[in-house]
């Protein structure tokens, strides 16, 4: 006979807490190291305060993600029961994200705040900040689809503070736009679609709706990710610059999560358990969420060539 617990086998709710604790200790690893070993050996200049930007970064990604992907996942879902709202705790994680980094940013920069509110990374911030603050309001309402508005204009702000070299709303700002908005839906309605599947003990017909949409932001995902890169990236500083380091394995990462979701794909449409691929693959998207966080706190891959 096999017992259960420490004594045998180990339950599924114990492999559940150490693979979450697992891919936790992951993302903090990624966003607290990640600068610092990139960097290694490129001659880069050190990023003040990189590990608790990346961390508030993270905090910020997946904050936005919690909440548009409950968006998004409430309509894929249909009729049933339905887990537990995360929107608003997203929306407001995201939020307090963005209000730390503001703070961050007037005491790495050793000015006051009303200083801070003036230049143009803290106004983009104060805008993130204040648009997930009311897109938490509209999560909590009677029609949380509202929140969709603001929740747009915090990716546009993200999208533009990432871009400061852009005068106004550029094409690095436009590809970025579409390239959150679709890792935002992809990891946070996966998520939703699993603790959907999960509360009704299956749910067959919702992945394949989520399989669907997750078709179009895939494609989305790629087609934006590889024109910017091809506009930030010169080839000859793919391996010599920390940013070209995170985006290989941000790259890499990427290759694995597109296998897996072909994976579930495959199982789902062959009548098979399509959870296994699926959870492989949220704790692989958690992971490219701490690099894309550390993609920005990496120095310009183009400043060898100036």
């Amino acid at each position: 006979m096999t017992l259960p617990g420490p004594l045998g086998t180990p339950n599924r709710p114990t492999v559940a807490a150490v693979a979450v604790a697992a891919v936790l200790a992951a993302v903090l690893a990624v966003a607290l190291l990640g600068a610092g070993l990139a960097r290694t050996g490129t001659g880069e200049l050190r990023i003040p305060a990189a590990g608790a930007t990346s961390l508030l970064r993270v905090l910020l990604l997946a904050g936005l993600a919690l909440a548009a992907g409950e968006l998004a996942g409430t309509r894929l879902a249909g009729a049933g029961p339905l887990p537990r709202p995360l929107a608003v705790p997203g929306a407001l994680l995201a939020a307090a994200a963005s209000a730390g980094l503001l703070l961050l940013l007037a005491a790495v920069s050793g000015l006051s705040l009303p200083v801070v509110y003036g230049l143009r990374e803290g106004r983009l911030l104060l805008v993130t900040a204040n648009a997930c603050l009311l897109a938490a309001v509209c999560a909590a309402s009677r029609r949380p689809g509202l929140a969709a508005l603001p929740l747009a204009a915090a990716v546009v702000a993200e999208a533009l503070r990432a871009h400061p070299e852009a005068a106004g709303f550029g094409v690095g700002a436009g590809l970025t736009v579409v390239h959150l908005t679709a890792a935002s839906l992809w990891t946070g309605s996966l998520l939703y679609v699993l603790r959907v599947v999960r509360l009704r003990g299956g749910g067959r017909e919702v992945f394949l709706r989520y399989a669907r949409m997750a078709a179009c932001v895939f494609a989305a995902l790629a087609a934006t990710g590889t024109a910017s890169t091809l506009r930030r990236l010169p080839p000859e500083a793919a391996l010599s610059t920390a940013y070209g380091r995170v985006l290989l394995v941000k790259l890499a990462l990427f290759g694995g999560a597109s296998l897996l979701a072909l994976a579930a794909r495959s199982r789902l449409l062959s009548g098979a358990d399509a959870r296994p691929p699926a959870r492989a693959e949220l704790a692989v998207l958690a992971v490219i969420v701490a690099l894309s966080a550390l993609l920005t706190v990496a120095p310009d891959p183009r400043w060898p060539l100036f």
